[in-house]
C-alpha cells in the first residue's frame, strides 16, 4: 500500500507544477544561469552538496548578482545578491515575499509557531511583542551572564591543561561553545540552569548536538530532490507527508523539540505564578508571560505560540552563535598574526570579564573589526527562500543582459516566483567591500572609508547576516554582545592552533541549512573543529 501511495502523490505533484507553469504569461526564463545538470534534479545537487555557498559565489562571479537557477523537474527560479533586489524583498515589499509554505510547513512542525516560522498578521503581532526583551538596554544587561557561561569553560580548559604534562590539551570547538551559548540563553531567556557546560550528559545539550547536520548534512540525491519540490506541491499534501510518512532524519529535531517543550511549559507555569505573585523577573520568557495578561488580545499570543517562540529563542539563539564562533576560532588558527593582535588589544584593557561593560567594546576596534569580519565571511544561515506572492517587479543596482541580449534596469516576476537569497554572495559583494571581499581581513573595517552598503539593506555593519527589514533577527544585539564576551574571555586567556592532522585545508564549510565546520575526511562526524589550547604566554602583551 505504501509505495502506490507514494507514487499517486509524487505524480499528482508533478502534474500540479506543470499545470502552474502553465499558467504564467510572466517569464524569467531568458534570465542568464548556470546550465541544469539534469531535468530531474537541474542545479540542486551542486547547489545543495558542495560546501556552503561555494555554487554561489561561481555563479555571482560568472552571472552577477540576480541569477536563474533550475530547480528539480525543470522549474526556474531566482538567485539575488543584487542589493537593490534584496532592499525591496525584504525592507520595500516583505510582506508580499514570505518564506515558502513547504518549508514554514517542516519547520513549524519541527520547532512550533515561533516568530520565523509564521507570517503576515501573526507576525506582526509576535515580533511586536517580543522585541522589548530584546533591546538594545535589555541585551547589555545580560553581558554578566555571557561572560559566566564562557567563564566556565575557560576554568574546564584550565583544568585539562593543568592535569597534561605538556600543559596543552585537544578540545573540539563547537561542542564546547555550543553548550556554552545554550547556557547563556537559558538564563538570559528564561532565567533558567540548563547546566550543560557542567554536565556532559545533558539530554537537551546532546539532543541539539549536531542537530541540522543530522537533518539536511551529506543529502542523498533523493533527500536532494525532496527538498527542491518541496515548495512545489500542495502544502495539503506536504503536510500529509510529514505527519504519515515522517522521515529518521527528523526524528532528532522531535526529540529537541519534545525536551524543549516540556521545560517551556514548567516555565510558563512559574513565570505565571511570579508574576501573580508581583515577584515577575526581566527576562524574555517573563516579559512575554506578562505580556499574556494584556487586556489587549492583540498583545498576547496563544499557549503554542507562547510555546513555540520559546523553542525558536532556544535553536536561534545558541546554535548560530556557537557556529559563528567555531569559525571565529577557525581563522584564529589559520591567521595566527590575527591571534596575537586581537589578544593584545584584549591584554591591553586590563581587565576581566566581571569588570566589562558594553561600553568597553567601543575602546576595542580590533575586536569589532573581527567579529564583523567573522560574520561576513562565514554567515552561518547563508541562503534564506522567499516566494512573490503577487506578480512584481524587482529593481535592480545592476543592471543585467538577458540571454537574449535585453539590458534590464528592472525584472519583472511573476506570482509564486521561488527566490534563494545568497547572504553569502552578498557578503562577498567587491562593490561594497572591495577587491578583496573574498580574502579574511578584519583591517577592512579599519580603514579610512570602511565598507558602507550602496542601500540601507542590514542591521549592522552593512552585513546582511542578520537579513534585514521586518524578518531580521530580533536578537542580533544579543548575539553580537556574546561574541565580545566569548571572545574577550578565551583569546584573551588562551593560544589556539590547529592539530597535528588538521590544518585549514581539512576542513569544510558544511551545507545543511545552517553553516557549520566539518573535517573533509570525516565528515559523517558532523559538526568538528578539534584545535590545540594552551595558556597564552604573558610577554605578548
Amino acid at each position: 500500500m505504501l509505495y502506490p501511495l507514494i507514487y499517486a502523490v509524487a505524480s499528482a505533484a508533478v502534474l500540479y507544477l506543470i499545470y502552474r507553469r502553465f499558467q504564467r504569461r510572466i517569464s524569467i526564463s531568458r534570465v542568464r544561469g548556470p546550465p541544469a545538470a539534469s531535468w530531474l534534479y537541474g542545479n540542486w545537487l551542486e547547489l545543495m552538496d558542495c560546501p556552503a555557498a561555494e555554487a554561489d559565489f561561481r555563479w555571482q562571479a560568472e552571472y552577477g548578482g540576480v541569477i536563474r537557477v533550475t530547480a528539480p523537474l525543470g522549474e526556474s527560479r531566482l538567485m539575488i545578491s543584487d542589493p537593490k533586489a534584496m532592499q525591496y524583498v525584504y525592507h520595500t515589499a516583505s510582506y508580499r515575499f514570505t518564506k515558502p509554505a513547504g518549508r514554514q510547513s517542516i519547520f513549524r512542525s519541527l520547532f512550533g509557531s515561533g516568530l520565523t516560522n509564521v507570517e503576515g498578521d501573526d507576525h506582526r503581532r509576535a515580533r511586536k511583542i517580543m522585541l522589548p526583551g530584546f533591546g538594545g538596554p535589555e541585551s547589555r544587561a545580560y553581558l554578566p551572564i555571557f561572560f559566566s557561561s564562557v567563564g566556565k569553560v575557560a576554568q574546564k580548559w584550565e583544568d585539562m591543561i593543568a592535569t597534561d604534562e605538556k600543559q596543552t590539551t585537544v578540545v573540539s570547538i563547537p561542542r564546547w561553545v555550543s553548550r556554552a551559548t545554550l547556557d547563556a540563553i537559558g538564563e538570559a531567556a528564561f532565567d533558567y540552569q540548563f547546566g550543560a557546560v557542567d554536565d556532559s550528559g545533558n539530554a537537551l545539550a546532546e539532543s541539539y548536538n549536531n542537530m541540522f547536520f543530522n537533518m539536511f548534512g551529506i543529502p542523498t540525491p533523493g533527500s536532494i530532490l525532496s527538498i527542491g519540490l518541496i515548495d512545489e506541491i500542495p502544502l495539503a499534501v506536504t503536510n500529509f507527508v510529514l505527519k504519515y510518512f515522517r522521515s529518521k532524519r527528523l526524528s532528532r529535531a522531535d526529540e529537541a523539540t519534545t525536551l524543549s517543550t516540556e521545560i517551556s511549559r514548567t516555565l510558563v507555569e512559574e513565570k505565571t505564578a511570579a508574576l501573580l505573585a508581583d515577584k515577575g523577573r526581566r527576562d524574555v520568557m517573563s516579559l512575554l508571560v506578562k505580556a499574556n495578561h494584556s487586556e489587549n488580545p492583540k498583545a498576547r499570543l496563544t499557549e503554542k505560540e507562547l510555546l513555540g517562540q520559546m523553542n525558536t529563542i532556544i535553536l536561534a539563539g545558541h546554535e548560530t552563535t556557537a557556529n559563528t564562533l567555531s569559525f571565529a576560532f577557525f581563522e584564529l588558527c589559520k591567521h595566527q598574526d590575527i591571534q596575537t593582535r586581537l589578544r593584545a588589544e584584549i591584554r591591553s584593557m586590563g581587565k576581566t570579564g566581571s569588570d566589562y561593560t558594553s561600553s568597553d567594546f567601543d575602546n576595542m576596534p580590533y575586536l569589532t573589526a573581527f567579529i564583523k569580519e567573522t560574520l561576513r565571511f562565514h554567515p552561518i544561515v547563508y541562503n534564506t527562500f522567499r516566494v512573490a506572492l503577487e506578480n512584481d517587479v524587482l529593481p535592480l543596482l545592476d543592471p543585467i543582459t538577458t540571454e537574449t541580449g535585453e539590458v534590464l534596469n528592472e525584472l519583472p516576476i511573476p506570482k509564486g516566483t521561488k527566490i534563494i537569497t545568497s547572504i553569502a554572495a552578498y557578503n562577498r559583494n567587491k562593490l561594497i567591500f572591495g577587491d578583496d571581499a573574498h580574502v579574511f581581513n578584519p583591517d577592512r573595517w579599519l580603514r579610512k572609508n570602511p565598507p558602507k552598503g550602496l542601500v540601507s539593506l542590514g542591521v549592522y555593519g552593512s552585513l546582511f547576516t542578520f537579513v534585514g527589514g521586518s524578518r531580521s533577527c530580533i536578537g542580533w544585539r544579543f548575539a553580537v554582545l556574546e561574541l565580545h564576551a566569548f571572545l574577550i574571555e578565551l583569546v584573551g586567556k588562551f593560544e589556539f592552533e590547529f592539530t597535528e592532522d588538521g590544518g585549514a585545508s581539512a576542513f569544510r564549510r558544511e551545507a545543511c541549512n545552517l553553516m557549520t565546520p566539518t573535517m573533509e575526511s570525516d565528515r559523517a562526524k558532523g559538526s568538528q573543529l578539534p584545535v590545540r589550547v594552551r595558556m597564552a604566554r604573558h610577554e605578548e602583551a
